[in-house]
């Protein structure tokens, strides 16, 4: 009958696809087992998000049926997200593990709502997740949450006042909304700009999370300088729309990261095609066609996936309910989880490169 040390060799040539490493190197085969002609094992994947956890699971029961008298193999499935690396002149955020930064070169490409579903996309896979609005000027993600009638909570810390994030759909958010009055307009320069970032990192009490997604303001100035030199990113995704002119937008927003020596993780095309609620079979390509995919081409960076436009997108984002809670059968659901799993599956990748 096969013992502990067996099943270890027989798994030592399954690899994760993404790494291209032994699981067994990368310490992600625990707890083998062996009682009788059933054996079973935990496999501890670096993300709850992992695109590819089937065809894992799948190999590993392969390898271990190999071994003779083995009939039945029972694999539990956990994660450990890992911790971006730090840098000696970037201060990360205690208990944060990934920052992500969601961008775009213009306005009106959907940022904010990509932001959104991919948070909560993330939680809804197990992963623990914040975001932070970083769009100070137009703070618009207590909508999209269903938080617009939230109330931050303020507390007495070591440092001084910590902001209780609110919380729905599994994800802690912060947001300038929640500091000013509905119809207010935020008139700062920049070093006020940069203070109040800067508070959303540092004072604000995240609690533990695998992956703090921060939606940023549209185009390169003070927030994403500010963002890229006060913490440790894991890397940025950068959302156009297939429109030229959005598309010459979207690469000086990922030319600056670029320069600032953050990893760009790759781009999304939102408002890819238009699907109408009453001709669920067509599309038709509003905005063109094909622009994202050139881009990432040229520019040699993933194009993490294409979110068309579906009226109910439009619709949970009114409404406060995600379109992956809202419809998550829709065509635009099914491609934000994608680009989630993606996103989360890269990051791990930077972290343990």
């Amino acid at each position: 009958m096969p013992d502990t040390k067996s099943v270890l060799e027989v798994l030592r040539p399954v690899q994760d696809p993404e790494l291209q490493k032994s699981l067994v190197e990368l310490n992600m085969i625990r707890n083998v087992a062996v009682e009788g002609s059933k054996v079973s094992l935990t496999l501890v994947l670096t993300t709850p998000a992992c695109p590819l956890k089937e065809f894992i699971v799948e190999d590993c029961q392969n390898a271990v049926k190999t071994l003779p008298g083995v009939e039945s193999v029972e694999v539990e499935v956990t994660a450990e997200t890992p911790q971006q690396k730090s840098l000696p002149d970037r201060q990360s955020v205690p208990g944060v593990k990934n920052i992500i930064a969601i961008s775009s070169g213009k306005g009106g490409v959907g940022k904010s709502s990509v932001a959104v579903n991919i948070a909560v996309a993330l939680a809804q896979k197990g992963s623990k997740v914040g975001l932070l609005d970083a769009d100070i000027y137009g703070p618009n993600a207590p909508n999209m949450l269903g938080l617009a009638s939230a109330k931050v909570m303020v507390k007495q810390g070591e440092q001084g006042e910590i902001l209780e994030p609110a919380f729905n759909y599994g994800v802690k958010l912060v947001s300038m909304a929640f500091l000013i009055d509905p119809d207010q307009p935020v008139i700062w320069r920049g070093p006020m700009l940069n203070g109040v970032i800067r508070q959303f990192l540092y004072q604000v009490d995240w609690g533990e999370l695998d992956y703090l997604v921060v939606d940023m303001p549209p185009g390169t100035g003070d927030a994403q300088l500010t963002l890229a030199q006060a913490v440790p990113m894991a890397g940025a995704v950068i959302v156009t729309t297939p429109q030229t002119v959005s598309l010459l937008d979207s690469r000086r927003g990922l030319k600056m990261f670029q320069n600032l020596g953050i990893n760009l993780l790759g781009i999304v095309e939102n408002m890819s095609y238009f699907i109408p609620p009453d001709m669920p079979d067509k599309s038709y390509d509003i905005f063109g066609s094909g622009g994202g995919e050139r881009t990432a081409q040229e520019l040699n960076v993933a194009l993490l996936g294409c979110v068309p436009l579906e009226i109910a997108l439009r619709e949970g984002g009114d409404q406060g309910v995600p379109i992956v809670i809202a419809e998550p059968e829709s065509a635009s659901a099914k491609a934000l989880v994608k680009i989630a799993e993606q996103v989360a599956a890269k990051v791990s990748i930077a972290a343990l490169a």
